[in-house]
Formats: C-alpha cells, sequence, structure tokens
C-alpha cells in the first residue's frame, strides 16, 4: 500500500472531501458538525490538512478557530485507511496549524464510533465523560420569514405547555396524540406510528382550544399561523383566499395551523347556496394538500362539532376529533391554586372549585382578576396590603354567570360520545 503525505487543504479539493465525508462515517447518527458547517469553513479558509496517496485524497481534518479556542469539525478516512495512523497523524498536523492560528484550547465534540475518535485520544485529547451536549435546532428558515410575515405568523413563547394549568386529562391526551409523536418521530417510527396532520378540538367555548394549539406550537418550537376566515373572506373571497394561503404554509417546513370557529367555514354544505358548497369544497382540497408532506399540524377548533360537514370530519381527513370540556373538580382546584398562589392568597381552593362548577378556565381566570383587582383598591384606599379571602371569591363566584349551561354539559357529554375520535 502506499504511503500518504499531508499537506494543506486547496480550493480543488473540495468535491474529494465532500465525497470522503459521505464515504467516511461509520454511524447511523447525524455528526455534531453539519457538513454544511464543514464546507463553510473550508470555504472560510480555516485550518484543514488532507492525506493524499497515490494520487487520491484519502484523509481529511478540518478546524475551525473561534478566538483562543479551536474545534476540530471533522475528521475523514477512507475505510481502506482507517487503523493504519493516518487519523492521528492529520491530527497533528491540523493540531500544528491550529495553535499558528492562535487557538490555545482545542477541542472536539463526536461520537464515540466516528473516525478520528481512536485518533484523538491517541494524539492527547482527553474526553470529558461527565458533559452533556446540549442542541438546540431553529424550525424558522430564513426563507421562511418572508411568508411568516406574510401569514401574520408568530412563534409563542418557550414554555407555554409547562404553564397550562389544571385540565390534566386533556392535556395528557393532547400530549399523547399530538406532541409526543410530532416531538419524537423516529420513535412513533419505530412503533409504526404515524405522527397526525390535522385533528379537531371541539368543546364549550372557553375551554382552553386555542391556548391548547398555542402551547403545541411552543412546545414543538413550530411558528404558530392563525387563519381568520372573517378577514380572508373580506381581502380575497373566502374559497379564493383559502386557497391562497394554503398555498404559502406549503412553502414552510414546520407550521402549526390554526382556524377557530371552524364551523364558519366547513358548516354542512347547502346545496341550494353555491357559495358555501365552494367553501367546504375548497378547504377540504386544502387539506389534503396540506397532509401531503410531514411536519406539519392543522388544528381546528370548534364549539358546534354538530354544525360540521360530515365529509369534514371523515377519516383519513382528521386524525383525531378530541373533546376539550369544561374542568372538572381537580381541575377547578388546581385552576383555583395557581392563581391563588400568584395573589399570596389564602383560601380554600376546595370551597372554591365547589362553588365554581360549570366555570370553564376563562371564567376561573376572569372570576381571579376580578377579585384581585378589588383587593388591589381596598390596599390603595387603606394604605395597609390586603389579601384576597376564601369570602372574596365566593362572592365573585356567586356573581359571575357560567358560561357552561347544565344543558351545553349534557350536549358536550353526547358529542364527545357522538362525534369524538381518540
Amino acid at each position: 500500500m502506499a504511503v500518504w503525505h499531508v499537506r494543506d487543504f486547496a480550493p480543488d479539493d473540495l468535491e474529494a472531501v465532500v465525497r470522503l465525508d459521505t464515504e467516511s462515517t461509520t454511524s447511523d447518527r447525524p455528526a455534531v458538525f453539519r457538513l454544511s458547517e464543514v464546507v463553510a469553513a473550508l470555504q472560510a479558509q480555516h485550518p484543514c490538512v488532507v492525506a493524499i496517496a497515490d494520487g487520491h485524497l484519502v484523509g481529511a481534518a478540518v478546524g475551525r478557530v473561534d478566538g483562543d479556542r479551536a474545534w476540530v469539525l471533522r475528521i475523514g478516512l477512507h475505510p481502506a485507511w482507517r487503523n493504519l495512523g493516518l487519523g492521528t497523524a492529520l491530527l497533528s498536523a491540523l493540531e500544528h496549524r491550529l495553535q499558528s492560528a492562535g487557538a490555545k484550547t482545542m477541542a472536539a465534540v463526536q461520537h464515540e464510533d466516528e473516525p478520528g475518535a481512536t485518533a484523538l485520544g491517541n494524539s492527547g485529547f482527553h474526553p470529558h465523560r461527565g458533559l452533556t451536549y446540549f442542541e438546540k435546532a431553529r424550525s424558522v428558515t430564513a426563507q421562511d420569514n418572508a411568508v411568516l410575515s406574510s401569514l401574520g405568523a408568530m412563534v409563542p413563547a418557550a414554555g407555554l405547555w409547562d404553564q397550562l394549568t389544571g385540565m390534566a386529562d386533556e392535556k395528557q391526551l393532547i400530549e399523547r396524540r399530538l406532541v409526543l409523536p410530532l416531538a419524537k418521530p423516529e420513535l412513533a417510527d419505530q412503533h409504526g406510528v404515524e405522527p397526525p396532520q390535522a385533528v379537531v378540538l371541539f368543546g364549550p367555548p372557553g375551554t382552553g382550544k386555542s391556548t391548547f394549539a398555542k402551547a403545541v406550537a411552543s412546545r414543538l418550537g413550530w411558528p404558530f399561523v392563525e387563519l381568520f376566515p372573517s378577514r380572508i373572506a373580506l381581502e380575497d373571497g373566502l374559497a379564493n383566499g383559502l386557497s391562497r394561503r394554503f398555498e404559502e404554509i406549503a412553502q414552510l417546513e414546520h407550521v402549526l395551523v390554526f382556524i377557530d370557529e371552524v364551523e364558519e367555514v366547513a358548516g354542512t354544505r347547502n346545496l341550494a347556496d353555491p357559495v358555501s358548497v365552494g367553501v367546504v369544497n375548497e378547504l377540504l382540497k386544502s387539506i389534503v394538500r396540506f397532509r401531503d408532506r410531514g411536519g406539519r399540524l392543522l388544528i381546528c377548533a370548534t364549539n358546534a362539532v354538530a354544525a360540521l360537514d360530515p365529509a369534514f370530519l371523515r377519516h383519513g381527513r382528521f386524525d383525531y376529533v378530541l373533546p376539550v370540556g369544561p374542568p372538572d373538580h381537580e381541575a377547578r382546584n388546581a385552576l383555583w391554586t395557581s392563581y391563588i398562589a400568584k395573589a399570596g392568597a389564602e383560601a380554600d381552593t376546595a370551597v372554591l372549585a365547589d362553588a365554581s362548577d360549570g366555570f370553564t378556565p376563562a371564567d376561573i381566570k376572569q372570576a381571579a382578576r376580578t377579585v384581585a383587582q378589588a383587593v388591589f383598591e381596598r390596599t390603595l384606599d387603606s394604605g395597609e396590603q390586603d389579601r384576597p379571602t376564601t369570602e372574596d371569591y365566593l362572592r365573585t363566584i356567586r356573581r359571575t354567570r357560567p358560561t357552561v349551561t347544565n344543558d351545553m354539559a349534557l350536549e358536550f357529554a353526547d358529542h364527545t360520545i357522538r362525534y369524538g375520535r381518540t
């Protein structure tokens, strides 16, 4: 076998180094430093050395200097030249060049089974076993920004999911059915689970359907695009406007699309009204096109699931039809506990949970806000710090009409049986 010689990287070597990167890998896992970062370092003329044998490039070591610290981005070895000391020779030559560029510390992060791990150990690089590599990838590319801006999109703040209080059953259902298959696609694929692409949330008003949708986007780190049918109708006409919005959305790599009160655009078709038929047909076609690619989720919310066109809820268009009802006693207790802790109050949350039967999360939030404002004003008037009491909350609860009546609760229970698909 011919002996190699090591020299500096030249621009004409780029194609061979990229090809070697594919030939060299020994792991199914993606490298910590992506190939695009390696190429960028080469083009920016950061230190790099290559090994040549019989006129062919058989090895490469690519570095990058960041201040007084240098990173070994890649050690690539042709399979026929492994375990012959080539990696150590390349690394030694690269070290010399990194030191000449001002690096005082040299570091490498790679999988243990990747080429070069032995060379790093032979060259005096010490593995830090107690360290954990953390990474956060952005789901929005520069190309996405213009589209997101035109759609009025937002990227919800991190942590919204953890801030959801109460509604534990609904939260667990949504997390298991929606969030986890999308957040862990490889594990889902191993179990034959297809991540959801479109779901309907239904339930009485004020139960938190919109909040859940934003929290899912926050948990996934995806942009959140809300489509407003009334606004679309004014701008473009509803059918044409929906088609155009979904065409724009199709350009995005990851996105959560939310349509609230979807019954406005997907109600039972009236054959005597060609406009309504056209709108529903266009939305159905848009959903089919939306499902052509993964990495995206459509959430439609409605207070009137029975009013939706039967074709809209058909299998193949929506993966799940999930009920989001009023909070039970345990959930109301959790909601009151969070608001009372924020107000620094000492109140009996179990009593408040009993008294607020039929309250939605929005009702409880409004009642807690009313009490906080009243106590704030008492403090201002008296000049002495005041705290809410159980009676303050009960007085406000008695004056607050619950959103969910008994008839609505019974109807929701019936709709859960008739339409729910969990």
